[in-house]
């Protein structure tokens, strides 16, 4: 394995004139640049997944799977392969920007699996659809719902706490008499909206468990819960031809 001294970093605006961009069947930029040890059909899988409904959105971003993509600069520098040192020094993703394209840059060989890679550029694509359209009031209007009925859980550290911000009543208020951070509330809808909308693409891709969403720091949000709102995401963005929504129930015994 080649050490990080002997692994040259190129500029990420390098990469980009290097690469040939490729424009999936649903609209998505994507490309690959290294060793990513992502094969094409996953990759294609992987891109293909986004709903076409989205992408207009997304016209002006651009995907490049590399291998990893290094924080402890004040370039925009990429690794076109794998040390342990580097990895120490690299980041899940970053953004930058040439001319009118917004590029993220997205680490491959930082996740150990499928289901890693797969949810790090769902979660981009999200955020990135997100900013560009915002969130649809429908789903503001679920979210803000189950909060209200204060249903368990949440479905990242960012919607948990942005919504605990936004339903914490004044000091001295009674419980019945709450005070709103707006603020608060809008960034929870954002963050709500972007977990379900990453989850639901990840669902489309990947075969997975409820139990694979689980982070230690905050309680996922209850299975009911998280199901209604992946139904309604669905709704607004079906899925692609050769792609399939399911939710699938166990039962005990």
């Amino acid at each position: 394995m080649a050490s990080g001294a002997q692994i040259e970093l190129w500029p990420a605006e390098k990469v980009a004139t290097q690469v040939a961009v490729q424009e999936a069947p649903n609209g998505i930029r994507y490309a690959a640049w290294g060793e990513t040890r992502v094969g094409d059909a996953d990759l294609e899988r992987l891109v293909g997944a986004v709903p076409a409904a989205l992408c207009e959105a997304l016209s002006q971003r651009a995907y490049y799977f590399v291998p990893l993509t290094i924080a402890d600069t004040g370039e925009n520098l990429v690794a076109p392969g794998y040390s342990v040192e580097l990895g120490d020094r690299a980041v899940c993703h970053r953004n930058a920007a040439f001319g009118a394209t917004q590029a993220v840059f997205i680490s491959t060989r930082l996740v150990e699996d499928r289901f890693g890679l797969a949810f790090e550029f769902f979660i981009n694509v999200a955020h990135n659809f997100v900013e560009a359209a915002g969130v649809p009031e429908s789903f503001s209007t679920l979210a803000w719902s189950q909060a209200e009925a204060e249903v368990r859980g949440e479905t990242s550290q960012d919607a948990w706490e942005t919504r605990r911000r936004a339903q914490d009543s004044r000091p001295g208020a009674k419980s019945s008499n709450i005070a709103i951070d707006e603020r608060a509330r809008s960034s929870f809808y954002e963050s709500s909206f972007s977990d379900a909308l990453a989850i639901y693409m990840l669902s489309l891709a990947v075969d997975f468990e409820y139990h694979d969403l689980r982070e230690r720091e905050y309680p996922l949000l209850a299975a009911p819960a998280l199901a209604e709102r992946l139904r309604h995401v669905s709704g607004l963005f079906p899925a692609n031809p050769g792609f399939e929504f399911q939710i699938l129930y166990r039962r005990k015994g």
